[in-house]
């Protein structure tokens, strides 16, 4: 039995499923039927104007982002995808407050619909700090289907966990 520690939390019945799948080696294929590619954004700059097109869209009145990167050093553990950080410096007698999100590198290979999900979760901190009920309200108004696209992520992490990766380069 593997750990199925991107899983936690949830029901026995998709935990037992997924394992059932691991076990059977039909994951990677299941994964690959749903979503055959993973999308081409690959550089920092083009994840940068790919976030700002999605806050532009849904976030128009929110503060700016200074930056949206990918980051080695992320490393991706149960909860943590991404992470946005406000940076507060004092420049002369002014008080500049600086929006970053940083993506882990691993998400370079995946889905668009998952990166998507990720910027999404990332964007709403913008406006609701805590994961709360208004936090997944603005997500779902985002990316429609956002909680079906975490649980499939949360699968896809599994796999990769177990087998490696699934797409190439």
């Amino acid at each position: 039995m593997q750990s199925l520690k991107y899983l936690t939390g949830y029901p026995v019945t998709i935990t037992d499923s997924v394992q059932s799948l691991i076990d059977t080696n039909k994951l990677g294929a299941l994964l690959l039927k749903k979503y055959p590619t993973a999308h081409t954004i690959k550089t920092d700059k083009a994840l940068y104007t790919y976030g700002i097109a999605l806050k532009n869209t849904f976030l128009r009145q929110s503060q700016p982002i200074s930056k949206i990167v990918y980051d080695d050093k992320i490393q991706v553990i149960q909860h943590a995808l991404g992470t946005h950080s406000f940076i507060s410096r004092i420049q002369g007698s002014q008080l500049k407050v600086k929006n970053e999100i940083k993506i882990a590198s691993v998400f370079k290979q995946v889905p668009m619909e998952f990166l998507t999900m990720i910027l999404v979760h990332e964007l709403a901190h913008l406006k609701e700090k805590e994961h709360n009920k208004a936090f997944y309200k603005l997500c779902t108004y985002m990316q429609p289907a956002y909680h079906h696209y975490e649980l499939e992520l949360r699968i896809y992490l599994t796999y990769v966990d177990v087998f490696g990766k699934l797409y190439s380069h």
